[in-house]
């Protein structure tokens, strides 16, 4: 076991990590850009999607309020140690869920979804977290990426949400993307038979 230390927006989290999360011996550095584009409010709802040790989703709720806050990880081990983490920084009432994706989350209507993909695989989970999690935002409510790739990301952002703006930072790109509507942008015609 590990405990990193992080300051960001006036706040200093202690944060356990252990071999097997996420960057177990620092905050990522692509973590910490798209935080640095990030804007949370008291009372925002906020789900911090593939949590690992919880850096961002209890940030969130030290600036949002707990009861507004759902971690998820798809391994039982990273939602365990972002439990702890939640304790330890004071934000015990987070939900936390062990979920592939949203397929254990039941709840929408999300101001922010943050996430880091795994971008060094394939696209299929950041299709599944873009697609889907559109559908988890309010009106309103905000999907924010962060990746080492930029064109596909931006494409298939684009191509639903109906725009996307991308920062680089640090060699990271970061994405914020907006629901503005009830379906996708580009979707498809039906076809009558």
């Amino acid at each position: 076991m590990t405990v990193i230390v992080a300051e960001l927006m006036g706040h200093r989290l202690e944060l356990e990590t252990q071999p097997g999360l996420f960057s177990p011996s620092h905050a990522d550095r692509g973590t910490l850009a798209m935080l640095s584009c990030t804007h949370f409010e008291p009372g925002m709802r906020v789900l911090d999607l593939g949590c690992g040790c919880g850096l961002v989703g209890i940030l969130a709720a030290r600036l949002c309020g707990e009861e507004n806050v759902v971690l998820s990880d798809i391994d039982p081990l990273a939602a365990e140690v972002a439990g702890r983490n939640a304790v330890r920084n004071g934000v015990p009432g987070v939900k936390i869920v062990v979920s592939d994706g949203f397929s254990q989350l039941d709840e929408a209507g999300f101001d922010l979804i943050l996430s880091n993909p795994p971008y060094q695989s394939d696209f299929s989970v950041a299709k599944a977290f873009i697609e889907k999690g559109f559908n988890r935002l309010k009106l309103g409510g905000r999907l924010m990426m962060v990746t080492k790739r930029r064109d596909w990301y931006r494409n298939k952002l684009a191509a639903v949400f109906g725009g996307v703006k991308v920062r680089e930072i640090d060699g990271y790109q970061v994405f914020e993307a907006e629901r503005r509507q009830l379906s996708y942008a580009n979707r498809p015609a039906r076809r009558n038979t």
